[in-house]
């Protein structure tokens, strides 16, 4: 798996002025930004230093490319021109915050006219078809913190997305075109690589394993599951052979996740549900969905990231309008940290094929975010919807919930049908709409919001 977390989030700041406005009193401004920025808990790459000449500001970028920083923050200290920023972005393809300053309305001179800088930037850049984030707010303001860390964060979120590995299993089934993708679209939309092997290949490598390799993910699964040894025995551990190989192929190949082919193929060529090894995997935080479907694990890597939990790539399988309410289910794969512990938590044959592995519980309430990256109507969206999971009995076996979303029921039947949206949907618990809204913007994706 790519170690994305070993780094920490570094900001670049690089602070721009003109020496024919207060420059005094712009470095009290940018003395006061630097502190702020050192507040958010991030290192911090560039100087306190207010850039009055081009040659100043070449020897600044200069030194800020070589820190490779995830977000570049860009203080438009007073008025400049927008030569020097459409050159920097031109060049540097990096998340940009512009952050320019109000200044009082005193009936005298502006000292600052910072903003007018930034207004100036930003449409010299769109002529480019470069796009930035701006932020205009005082120096120290809890506002201004708080959008910078949203931010930082989002800014973290693209860079392990541009770093990010994925492998498919499989081709999709076939009428799935839910679950297709374009390769080369991937890489150059989000940096993203992938590859692809064929299902019998890691059905092969699973059923080559030694049965030793089903031991520790057995007592583990004993320990969630007190019906465990219940489940037909030989079926149950070529699942967790299925877990071993999708394993190792993480940890040779360093995926971040994998999109799985889980049926005919495992019922049919090996005898098991690829069921319960996807929720051992989500588990793990290397997320896994069936049908192979790419975006799908994507989207929960997005939520992954956002959260710090586990995500549930998920079907909406029903919907009440008159209980305002909606299922979301899957055959078996939600990470058990999801599970409803004042209900039953076991292990389940599959409903369809009858055969072992999967997790079988519902989903505990609490506040949940979904999200997907929808290739809907023939174009890139990031798909947003928050809502109350609630405390209620298993709707349908395997793992499930009944959730009541932010707006009702049916008319998120109607939004959702009317986008086009993929069947799939990840859910994590919390709410991370804000932090997924900057990714969005981060990733020039159109934000589609369902609830």
């Amino acid at each position: 798996m790519n170690d994305n977390t070993a780094r920490p989030l570094t900001l670049g700041v690089l602070a721009l002025g003109r020496a024919t406005f207060d420059v005094p009193y712009a470095q009290e401004m940018l003395a006061q930004a630097w502190q702020t920025l050192r507040g958010l808990g991030y290192r911090l790459a560039g100087e306190p230093v207010l850039c009055l000449e081009a040659d100043a500001v070449h020897a600044a970028t200069a030194a800020l490319r070589e820190a490779q920083p995830d977000l570049l923050v860009i203080l438009q200290v007073t008025f400049t021109d927008a030569a020097l920023t459409t050159e920097l972005l031109r060049a540097w393809s990096i998340p940009t915050l512009l952050w320019s300053f109000p200044e009082a309305r005193t009936g005298g001179r502006l000292r600052l006219n910072a903003f007018c800088g930034v207004n100036l930037a930003c449409h010299a850049l769109s002529r480019h078809g470069l796009s930035v984030q701006t932020l205009h707010a005082a120096p120290d303001s809890a506002h201004a913190a708080t959008e910078l860390r949203l931010l930082a964060q989002a800014a973290g979120i693209v860079g392990k997305l541009r770093q990010a590995k994925v492998l498919v299993v499989g081709d999709h089934p076939q009428g799935f075109d839910a679950c297709n993708y374009d390769r080369d679209q991937l890489v150059h939309r989000f940096g993203t690589h992938s590859e692809r092997i064929p299902v019998h290949e890691l059905i092969a490598q699973a059923a080559a394993l030694p049965e030793s390799v089903t031991e520790v993910p057995w007592q583990r699964r004993s320990r969630d599951f007190s019906n465990l040894s219940e489940m037909p025995e030989t079926p149950t551990r070529k699942t967790l052979k299925v877990y071993a190989a999708l394993q190792q192929q993480a940890k040779t190949h360093g995926y971040d996740g994998i999109a799985v082919r889980c049926w005919p193929d495992f019922f049919t060529e090996y005898g098991c549900a690829a069921c319960g090894a996807l929720a051992l995997m989500n588990e793990d935080q290397i997320p896994c969905g069936c049908e192979a479907d790419m975006f799908g694990v994507i989207s929960s890597l997005l939520l992954q990231w956002a959260s710090g939990q586990g995500a549930f790539n998920t079907d909406l399988v029903d919907i009440d309008p008159d209980q305002d309410s909606v299922v979301f289910w899957h055959c078996g794969q939600a990470p058990i940290e999801m599970a409803d512990r004042d209900a039953p938590v076991r292990a389940a044959l599959h409903s369809n094929r009858k055969l072992p592995l999967l997790s079988e519980f519902a989903l505990k309430p609490g506040r949940i975010t979904l999200c997907r990256i929808s290739q809907g109507q023939g174009k890139l969206r990031l798909m947003l919807a928050g809502g109350e999971m609630l405390k209620a009995p298993l709707a349908f076996s395997g793992t499930a919930g009944v959730a009541r979303l932010d707006v009702h029921a049916d008319l998120y039947r109607q939004r959702l049908l009317a986008a086009g949206m993929e069947h799939h949907t990840s859910l994590a618990y919390g709410d991370h709409r804000p932090l997924l809204r900057k990714v969005a913007q981060l990733l020039d994706l159109e934000l589609l919001e369902l609830a």
